[in-house]
């Protein structure tokens, strides 16, 4: 039996309109507009079409956008004045700063510049250290879409084992904390841990975010499992002169004979991401203006 195939991109549409209805309360109550300021630096493609992507959106929701796109060469002082000029902008509750940045840069440096309210993208160690030890924090916005996704499919997740491949600070490490949170029995793994096949088939829940196009095989999956696939990888075209391939970090045709439910690629966390970075830019909104998170988007 085929799994069922997991629509990122309708639960997402569905948080944007959320954030829309939120976005509205705010201005018709308070005269409150939420305001996201996204900063670029360079001339990276991928990274002009998901900046222009989460500004759209944001547009859309009845957000105010501020768009800062600043040369390759811009230096680390710079950079990180105009930070601390959107710190200090009332109408600015949402800073990112779109990663990677060029080599020159000090990211971590340039993220913690961000004040830890404005920090949507939940990156700031700040937010890090409050999620890890269970307080109110800024959540990294993949983890908290896989985390939704996670929900809408299972409910509660007591109990679940949760298997996350993938240690690193941006899904790895918070997603294993958010399951935390979630009562869900987590193991973290990674390239080098032991039998991962064998620890991956053990998992009620597979979260996949290590980089490596179809690492995660079929016959890793427990059957019925729900897998979400982090994981996007571009690869050449199967035919000469044709688009680049996206693909996860899942076999996804084989794993879809085995799984429950699974993520596609695309399609399923990407859409995820935007749309949780709006809803944190209202509840961020909220916090810094003494106001309650709006109900619409309570997790």
């Amino acid at each position: 039996m085929s799994a069922d195939i997991i629509d990122g991109k309708a639960f997402a549409a569905s948080i944007r309109d959320r954030v829309a209805a939120a976005t509205g309360n705010l201005k018709e109550e308070f005269g409150l507009t939420p305001g996201l300021a996204v900063v670029l630096v360079g001339e990276d493609p991928a990274s002009q079409v998901y900046t222009r992507s989460k500004e759209r959106m944001a547009t859309a929701a009845g957000m105010a956008s501020f768009e800062h796109r600043l040369a390759e060469e811009t230096t680390e002082r710079e950079l990180l004045g105009l930070i601390d000029n959107l710190n200090a902008d009332p109408e600015v509750h949402g800073i990112l700063v779109q990663l990677p940045l060029p080599p020159h840069l000090d990211s971590a440096l340039v993220i913690n510049a961000i004040d830890p309210n404005k920090d949507v993208d939940g990156f700031h160690i700040s937010n890090a250290g409050r999620l890890a030890t269970g307080q109110t924090s800024m959540v990294p916005c993949t983890p908290l879409g896989c985390l939704l996704l996670l929900k809408d499919r299972i409910g509660d997740l007591s109990g679940k084992h949760a298997v996350v491949v993938g240690r690193s600070n941006i899904v790895g490490k918070p997603m294993a904390s958010l399951l935390l949170g979630a009562n869900a029995t987590v193991s973290i793994a990674h390239s080098r841990t032991a039998d991962l096949a064998g620890l991956c088939r053990q998992a009620d829940i597979l979260v996949a975010a290590v980089g490596r196009p179809g690492m995660i095989e079929g016959d890793w999956i427990k059957p019925g499992a729900t897998v979400i696939d982090v994981g996007i990888n571009r690869l050449p075209s199967e035919t000469e002169g044709g688009k680049d391939r996206l693909v996860g970090d899942v076999d996804f045709a084989a794993a879809k004979e085995v799984a429950g439910a699974i993520t596609p690629v695309p399609g399923g966390v990407g859409p995820m991401t935007i749309a949780c970075l709006l809803a944190n830019t209202v509840v961020a909104a909220a916090r810094i203006n003494g106001l309650p998170e709006p109900d619409e988007l309570t997790v």
